[in-house]
């Protein structure tokens, strides 16, 4: 079977997308009818993914479907450097085990999404491990100092006196060169990573050769809707979360974010979710139907449908049932950025001491808003807790609110 035609495609790969640069370039790479070779790097600095990690890899899936090549490259070479893309401050590095360690977690993630048939897995340590040092020094001759400072987060850092190494200034340079060796056609990555993806643009441009096209995706918001999905921020939904916990959390992203969850998370059609966004606006589809099929897709990919049919019963026996009750008590505390939950738990007199706070969370006996915390997370951003029901085992409830 042929490729389909390039309008087809770009129907389909732009849905989501937060930029594709430049898009003329992309037409014409797809108009050319041949595989194309698309490229994601990662670092693996951490192990577990979650549904923010997991947009590109679903990007990724949708070119895979149309017959081109996915290069997955592990950046097990550019974390001993750590990415200072929206950095404040140098990223510690990592050992070569816990660089592997994470990597296998990462890889046997990433096959939940990707098609192993068309996917091939690199590691950038292959051809950035051998440079000798005449060879790197022409490689940082391709680019100017002025050039790799106007990385905003490298600014700031300057401007407030914050140190920058010399080693991380070279990680834009390290990232280009990985799109030279793989001679990728499109690199894929956050809008935090465009700086990065140009970079490898401008550097295939000067080795004389075809550049390659950088497509951005966005940030994806976690549970509260405000801050991105991240494991400090207590709002991410782990793509190894039990199906319970991960449909509970699904129903708790604010009605605003459904179509971007959709569009970014699921597989559904790019046509099938512009009905949906229509239906939302018009208000033909009923948001917690809408919210309801959303946690059902999303746990049927991770799980299958008969954990998601539990999932869902699971939720109404809760919620239904009214095992967190209408009426919490609210509690006013004075809030820091970083709450320490313990301390939080102690104060709003759900346990009777910090010490007896870490042993619940460990235990699995701590939930926010239904969903437990995970044992050893002790420490959360102030969105996290806020205005949310803290339980601690099965009948002490207590919703902390600012003083």
């Amino acid at each position: 079977m042929g490729m389909l035609p390039a309008d087809e495609q770009m129907h389909v790969i732009s849905s989501g997308a937060a930029g594709i640069v430049p898009e003329a370039d992309m037409r014409a790479k797809l108009a050319e009818g041949r595989p194309l070779r698309i490229k994601l790097g990662v670092d693996p600095t951490a192990p577990d993914l979650h549904l923010g990690h997991a947009v590109p890899l679903r990007k990724l899936r949708q070119f895979q479907d149309f017959g081109h090549t996915v290069v997955l490259i592990i950046g097990d070479f550019t974390a001993l450097i750590g990415d200072p893309s929206g950095r404040s401050s140098t990223r510690p590095a990592l050992s070569p085990e816990q660089i592997e360690e994470n990597a296998q977690t990462y890889i046997d993630q990433a096959y939940k999404i990707l098609d192993p048939g068309k996917t091939e897995q690199r590691r950038n340590s292959e051809w950035l491990g051998p440079l000798d040092f005449a060879q790197i020094l022409q490689l940082t001759s391709q680019f100017t100092v002025a050039r790799i400072l106007e990385r905003d987060d490298f600014q700031k850092r300057y401007r407030e006196g914050i140190g920058i190494s010399l080693h991380e200034l070279l990680y834009p340079m390290a990232q280009a060169y990985d799109s030279v060796a793989i001679k990728a056609d499109v690199e894929l990555g956050g809008t935090d990573q465009l700086f990065n993806l140009l970079a490898g643009r401008e550097l295939m441009e000067k080795t004389g050769m075809s550049p390659q096209v950088c497509l951005t995706l966005p940030l994806l918001e976690g549970t509260d809707g405000v801050q991105k999905m991240s494991k400090s921020y207590g709002n991410y939904i782990g793509l190894t979360d039990p199906a319970d916990e991960m449909f509970g959390k699904v129903m708790s992203i604010p009605d605003e974010l459904m179509v971007k969850y959709y569009r970014l998370c699921t597989t559904l059609g790019v046509d099938e979710v512009d009905a949906l966004e229509s239906g939302l606006a018009d208000g033909s589809t009923h948001p917690n139907a809408a919210k309801r099929q959303l946690a059902r897709v999303v746990v049927t990919l991770y799980h299958d449908e008969q954990a998601a049919d539990q999932a869902e019963a699971a939720f109404d026996r809760v919620f239904k049932e009214h095992d967190i009750p209408k009426d919490v008590a609210e509690i006013e505390v004075t809030f820091a950025e970083d709450v320490h939950l313990p301390a939080l738990l102690n104060e709003l007199g759900l346990v009777e001491s910090n010490g007896e706070g870490r042993r619940m969370i460990d235990q699995g006996g701590v939930k926010i808003d239904g969903h437990p915390v995970e044992p050893g997370l002790y420490d959360l951003r102030r969105e996290a807790v806020e205005g949310r029901v803290l339980q601690v085992g099965k009948r002490r409830f207590a919703r902390p609110i600012s003083a």
